[in-house]
């Protein structure tokens, strides 16, 4: 498992369950994953570590969870020394590492998305903004760990946001070109498939919490929460989903010699004209794994392992008749400067219905556990409701503490409102 976040933490409990498993090991992990797996300190960014330790430990298996490793092509280099990697070759991963890719790519093969232009230079950008609807969105074109995307109510705001990310004042790289594109209203769904190919199979719809303030307000985060599945997507809209992004999106990589493995996360906007896509992740979302993957009720592993060789994949997966909600509890500051180091407490024993799930932390050499991130743990819970499952998390958002816990109390919602 490559990774160190709330994701792969996750995804090492469920790979852990599979009887086909003998060994779970993260590289590098954090706090907590340490406490439950045996854990590598390498870097995701460097595959020639990577590929060394995969050797010496002779894995059958890399599942990578994180999108820097995949754009950086670790993917590419395992499959060469023979080893199955989970996940898009490099290749496919310009699907994440680049919006301008994926905007192209989408007007290509007619697939519903914001009306947009790409830019890698300030003066036809600004002059293509005189001409744009407000509020207007203006993206970093690369990686930007969620934080390149703003949303500008003035032209004014606009402008400058441009000029600070072609001259990499904001952003570095990540920001030397840019995407402006209409802003569309709407309510946002995360779907995530399972691919091999052409062949995908679907996980429950679920919906993300990225403002940092309760009532959706303040900035932009990684994502304060999430829940599923969600009643906002019947069966029958996904199955139209499908049709009308899902196989052209899939058949579309094809045509321009592309054979996509691993997970495919498409962002949704649900529009008064239709679904439409906001973005492409080439990885299991983060924290929507967290709810997503708890409700699968079957060996993933198999499936994994299937998608990674490039194999056939089943029809369908099962799913248990529950609900799973998570919880972030963050370091109060995020997504801006915050205190890290703090020493964090949990129940020993908690309730079947719950999971904790580490992202930013780390171990100290006495042997606590500490906060190292913005985003610090994942309060997960279950349930048959979804209001049984939201007790649960924020029961244990209670339980656990350290000085500056800062959480949302509204995951959800949206949800509730609708019932």
């Amino acid at each position: 498992m490559l990774g160190s976040g709330g994701r792969e933490h996750t995804l090492a409990k469920i790979c852990a369950q599979s009887p086909l498993v003998e060994e779970v090991i993260v590289a590098p992990g954090n706090g907590g994953i340490e406490q439950e797996f045996r854990t590598l300190p390498i870097s995701v960014e460097d595959n020639s570590k990577i590929i060394d330790a995969a050797q010496a430990e002779r894995i059958d298996l890399v599942v990578v969870g994180p999108e820097v490793p995949l754009c950086n092509g670790v993917v590419d280099q395992l499959n060469q020394i023979g080893i199955s990697a989970y996940g898009p070759d490099a290749m496919c991963a310009r699907l994440e590492g680049s919006k301008a890719f994926t905007k192209d790519f989408l007007a290509r093969h007619n697939i519903p998305t914001a009306e947009y232009a790409n830019f890698t230079e300030v003066e036809p950008a600004v002059e293509y903004l005189h001409n744009c609807n407000l509020p207007v969105v203006v993206k970093a074109s690369g990686l930007a760990a969620g934080k390149g995307v703003i949303i500008c109510s003035s032209r004014e705001e606009a402008e400058k946001e441009v000029r600070e990310m072609l001259s990499g004042n904001s952003f570095g790289k990540s920001g030397s070109e840019v995407v402006i594109e209409e802003f569309l209203e709407g309510e946002e769904a995360s779907l995530h498939l399972i691919c091999s190919g052409e062949q995908y199979v679907t996980l429950p719809m679920s919906q993300d919490h990225k403002k940092v303030g309760e009532g959706d307000t303040g900035l932009n985060t990684g994502g304060m929460g999430a829940y599923a599945p969600t009643s906002l997507v019947s069966p029958s809209m996904l199955a139209e989903y499908e049709d009308s992004i899902v196989r052209p999106t899939l058949s579309g990589l094809k045509k321009e010699g592309m054979h996509f493995r691993g997970t495919l996360y498409i962002g949704l906007m649900l529009t008064p004209d239709g679904p439409k896509v906001l973005e492409f992740n080439v990885r299991f979302g983060d924290p929507e794994t967290q709810v997503i993957l708890p409700l699968v009720d079957q060996d993933l592993v198999p499936v994994l392992l299937a998608s990674a060789k490039g194999e056939a994949l089943p029809e369908s997966l099962k799913f248990k008749d529950e609900f799973a909600m998570v919880v972030v509890l963050a370091s109060e500051g995020y997504p801006g400067s915050y205190p890290k180091g703090e020493e964090i407490t949990a129940p020993s024993n908690m309730p079947l219905s719950t999971l904790l799930i580490h992202a930013g932390t780390t171990s100290t050499s006495d042997g606590k556990v500490v906060s190292s991130g913005g985003r610090v743990l994942g309060a997960v819970g279950l349930g048959k409701t979804l209001q049984t499952a939201r007790d649960a998390a924020y029961s244990l958002c209670e339980s656990v503490q350290f000085p500056s816990k800062y959480y949302r109390r509204d995951i959800g919602h949206k949800e509730f409102s609708r019932s």
